[in-house]
């Protein structure tokens, strides 16, 4: 503060002089990043530093593409109410929340500088969530669960693994609440237990495959062939991309690295729903899901029938017009005439 004022008729600065006394000044300032008298810049950009502005548009393209997605999902779950389904569209809604808690807290944080901090960390909490229980879908549909079989085999050790790497995802993030200084230039998979979660990820991605091409080989529907290998392709995508984009973000400025690592890794799940809401659509998924309606004995037929040693996947037999329960179906009846 300099104790000076402006003459408007000389329009001059001039010191000031109290003649009684001292004066009590109330001012208000208002910091900001950027020079608000030029046009490229835009008041939703003033209370952010430069590594996250424009993050906001962001948030609400994702947010709108969410917003199409999601009715079209209530759609789908109302018209078959299938487990797969009940639990994609459960993975889908927690990432749809946390996104909204998220672009509330940003949209405040553009107005004032302060926003809602524990509702975006809610919305974290939530997004750590919803990625746990997409990929716990992800698992349970390469072990074959409601496409070859009804009975999942290896429970306890596939909710074991899902159940770490929440864990380890949770603790990842308090580590970077609590440990991380604000003010070093790193990101969340630059310290050790970012690296962690990135090796568990890719040996989870590893299990996945192994447990996925187990499932085909015991698999000759081609209409279910076809699903699990579009499914594997998408999923594969998925995995990947987390470990492939942890590495390019070591070698990228910190000035870009946050928006870096936002926009492809919101852009992955966004099109990962995207393609799973479109392979578990109710019109194609009643092709290969196993739906409510055979009884007990004939679906452990069918998994016998699965798991028989004479039945050989090439590429020169196609089942697609025949299902694997009318070929069980159709192999006793046949048994049934030679034996008469």
């Amino acid at each position: 503060m300099v104790a000076c004022y402006y003459n408007q008729t000389t329009c001059e600065w001039r010191h000031y002089e109290p003649r009684s006394g001292s004066y009590e000044i109330d001012y208000d300032i208002w910091l900001v990043n950027g020079s608000p008298n030029i046009s490229a810049f835009t008041s939703l950009t003033y209370q952010f530093s430069f590594d996250r502005q424009n993050t906001l548009e962001m948030y609400l393209l994702f947010w709108l593409c969410y917003m199409i997605l999601v009715p079209l999902q209530l759609h789908a779950v109302r018209i078959q109410k299938h487990p797969v389904t009940r639990l994609f569209t459960a993975s889908l809604i927690l990432d749809f929340v946390a996104l909204c808690f998220i672009l509330i807290h940003t949209l405040k944080f553009s107005l004032d500088g302060i926003g809602y901090p524990r509702l975006s960390m809610a919305g974290d909490i939530f997004d750590i969530l919803s990625r746990t229980s997409f990929m716990l879908l992800l698992l349970l549909l390469a072990k074959g669960w409601a496409v070859t079989r009804l009975e999942l085999t290896w429970k306890p050790l596939v909710f074991a693994i899902w159940l770490c790497y929440g864990i380890v995802h949770i603790l990842l993030y308090v580590w970077n609440l609590t440990e991380v200084d604000i003010i070093e230039d790193v990101d969340e998979y630059q310290t050790w237990p970012g690296w962690l979660i990135i090796v568990f990820r890719t040996l989870i991605m590893v299990w996945f495959l192994y447990e996925l091409r187990t499932t085909m080989l015991y698999e000759h529907n081609t209409q279910k062939l076809n699903f699990l290998l579009h499914f594997g392709a998408s999923s594969l995508v998925w995995f990947i991309y987390l470990p492939i984009l942890a590495i390019i973000a070591l070698h990228v400025s910190a000035l870009w690295r946050f928006k870096l690592l936002l926009g492809i890794t919101y852009s992955a799940d966004c099109f990962a729903y995207c393609v799973m809401a479109h392979l578990l659509w109710p019109t194609r998924s009643e092709q290969y899901f196993l739906l409510a309606g055979p009884s007990f004995a004939e679906l452990e037929e069918l998994n016998e029938f699965n798991e028989a040693p004479h039945i050989v996947n090439n590429s020169y037999t196609s089942l697609s017009s025949v299902s694997s329960l009318d070929i069980s179906r159709y192999d006793d009846s046949l048994k049934t005439k030679l034996t008469a």
